[in-house]
């Protein structure tokens, strides 16, 4: 059994989890300290992946980023650099994919944040990173890491935008979902069942770490009132 997708799908979730957590962090604390009105709007453009069927995500990079589109033609010609096909490209995928999940259970966090804290550190004369990284981050840190969680569970399932962007070549650019597809389209089910089971005990894995780290924090906030 070739375990080349189960490594790349794995690299592809961890790449892509590490750029949308700077990513949606960095927009959803910009977002909640805009006026209303234009929140609303970086707020639909931000979620918009959310509810676009990954197809049609997938389509869309490749009308940008194929080899016979402006952007990708210049790349290629210029530094013979091609971003289709590979398994790299399944990155710019998924990171449109799972934004939206990082961004809103991070503007969540953001939003239920209490501010007079931050107001208090300005008041100290305290540097806007230093109450960022300091104060901010860590009375928010239980969302997003329920956001790099959700992130990395969703990105490791991709199929629609990766499969069009990187294809399916085994070796290459297969990954888990795009493996059960080619198993299950050849007639191989045992295999395609095998790959099923292995994505299901990933995904099971992460939420029970997830499930006992909350579990922590609720007891250490326990013992800290007591």
């Amino acid at each position: 059994m070739d375990m080349y997708p189960l490594y790349n799908s794995i690299r592809i979730a961890f790449i892509s989890t590490a750029v949308v957590l700077v990513l949606g962090v960095a927009a959803a604390y910009f977002v909640v300290r805009l006026p209303k009105y234009i929140k609303g709007i970086f707020d639909s453009l931000f979620t918009l992946p959310l509810v676009l069927p990954p197809t049609v995500v997938g389509y869309l990079l490749l009308l940008v980023l194929g080899p016979k589109r402006p952007v990708g033609a210049w790349f290629l010609n210029v530094f013979g650099i091609r971003f289709t096909m590979n398994w790299w490209s399944a990155v710019f995928a998924t990171v449109i994919i799972i934004f939206p999940l990082m961004y809103r259970t991070s503007r969540g966090a953001f939003e239920a944040f209490d501010g007079t804290y931050e107001q208090v550190g300005q008041t100290l004369g305290l540097s806007a990173p230093y109450i960022f990284f300091r104060i901010v981050l860590p009375c928010c840190k239980r969302g997003i890491i329920a956001g790099v969680v959700l992130s990395f569970a969703r990105a490791l399932g991709e199929y629609g935008a990766t499969m069009m962007i990187s294809g399916y070549i085994p070796g290459r650019t297969a990954t888990i979902s795009t493996t059960v597809y080619q198993m299950w389209r050849t007639g191989n089910d045992v295999l395609a069942l095998k790959w099923v089971l292995i994505n299901i005990a990933i995904s099971m894995v992460i939420l029970m770490a997830i499930n006992i780290v909350e579990g922590r924090q609720i007891n250490v906030r326990i013992k800290g009132r007591a």
